[in-house]
């Protein structure tokens, strides 16, 4: 594994008594996973054959070639699978690698410095980025068109709308 590689799960536990296991998708398209069905995918520093795929209630099933038991499969509990980088879904406009998000710079639409994205919240409704300023408390603002107005990753700042009590959202 390397810093371009990508997370898309974490192994909870073993599924049955094959060597099958359970996942928890941490990539927006659990679906992903069948994309990488007889390809190599990375479990805690070691390459392993994604032999199958599937989904249920929220989770993917998978099997790996060199996993034949619940005892090995539960060696893996609590592992993270990575992907490298040329393996990732394309990006639509508009979208934005949530890795690529910490560290940006925030400014308001009028050109003040609020500080830089510390790190990005998953809710049912949408996103909210953490934002942390050089002074001050860190605040929260949800990741919406009205309120992001634009990112740029080549220039490393995003360009917010500050509405009315934005800043009391204390992270």
């Amino acid at each position: 594994m390397n810093q371009s590689d990508f997370e898309i799960g974490i192994i909870t536990k073993p599924q049955g008594i094959k060597g099958e296991m359970r996942v928890l998708p941490t990539t927006d398209d659990p679906s992903r996973f069948n994309l990488l069905t007889g390809q190599s995918i990375d479990v805690a520093g070691t390459s392993y054959k994604l032999t199958n795929a599937r989904q249920q209630k929220g989770m993917v099933i998978i099997k790996l070639a060199e996993i034949n038991d619940r005892n090995m499969a539960e060696t893996l509990a609590g592992k993270k699978i990575h992907i490298p980088a040329e393996k990732a879904l394309p990006l639509e406009d508009g979208e934005y690698y949530v890795r690529d998000l910490a560290g940006l710079k925030v400014e308001s639409e009028d050109g003040e410095n609020l500080g830089r994205i510390s790190k990005v919240l998953h809710t049912s409704a949408n996103d909210v980025y953490v934002i942390e300023p050089e002074d001050g408390d860190s605040f929260m603002i949800p990741a919406i068109k009205d309120v992001v107005r634009a990112v740029s990753i080549s220039e490393s700042k995003i360009i917010i709308r500050l509405m009315d009590g934005l800043r009391e959202l204390k992270a």
